[in-house]
């Protein structure tokens, strides 16, 4: 029987598998997302949630199955993938000794970006981080951690944005923060894949896609 053809212009998830160990975590997977579409993944703890998403990323090869993106195996395209690629993991991973200014251009370099000092002032500011600009990251709480994490999201121009777990630790106010980043990310063409405990709250004219592991 012929491969059916690729996805040209978004990511799709071909028959996956990830087995740990001697454990199978998930077998057979297939998902579609195009551009403009939010991909949820819900599952109970130790289901395969965060093996899924750096499977997604490039970082974990699949038991069985192939993960493409624009068409290609992001396995053999990994470059050119991460260059459209923001992945955040379960963890804030900031430098606690310094800065979330500072944290924040490490990471947009080494994404392949370079914002000015201005843009990165505003996305902290816009994160609520205003005037904790030049604290010490270890200094600020679990949810201004996640804060500034998240403050890469609206900086650069990647496509894809890969979220582990991004609601966690955030207040009502961040929340609704970062569900804005996203719509508009959504609403601009990119596509976004979460994991969630909780259904995401966007509006109605947001097209959403469940997996459940």
């Amino acid at each position: 029987m012929p491969t059916p053809p690729a996805l040209n212009d978004g990511l799709e998830l071909r028959d996956l598998a990830c087995v740990r160990g001697r454990r199978s975590l998930f077998l057979g997977l297939n998902a579609m997302l195009e551009p403009g579409q939010l991909l949820r993944v819900s599952g109970a703890n130790g289901a395969g949630k965060t093996s899924l998403l750096r499977m997604l990323c490039g970082l974990l090869a699949p038991a069985q199955g192939q993960v493409l993106w624009q068409g290609q195996d992001v396995q053999r395209s990994r470059e050119a993938f991460h260059q459209q690629l923001i992945y955040l993991g379960h963890a804030a991973a900031l430098k606690d000794d310094l800065t979330p200014l500072e944290n924040l251009h490490v990471a947009t370099r080494l994404g392949g970006t370079a914002p000015d000092d201005a843009a990165a002032r505003q996305a902290l500011a816009g994160a609520g981080l205003g005037g904790r600009e030049h604290v010490p990251s270890r200094n600020l709480s679990q949810g201004q951690r996640r804060r500034a994490a998240l403050a890469r999201l609206p900086l650069g121009q990647a496509l894809l944005w890969v979220l582990d777990e991004p609601f966690n630790a955030l207040d009502t106010a961040a929340t609704a923060w970062l569900l804005g980043l996203i719509e508009t990310h959504l609403r601009r063409g990119g596509l976004v894949v979460l994991t969630s405990h909780q259904p995401v709250g966007l509006s109605d004219s947001v097209a959403q896609v469940s997996l459940a592991l």
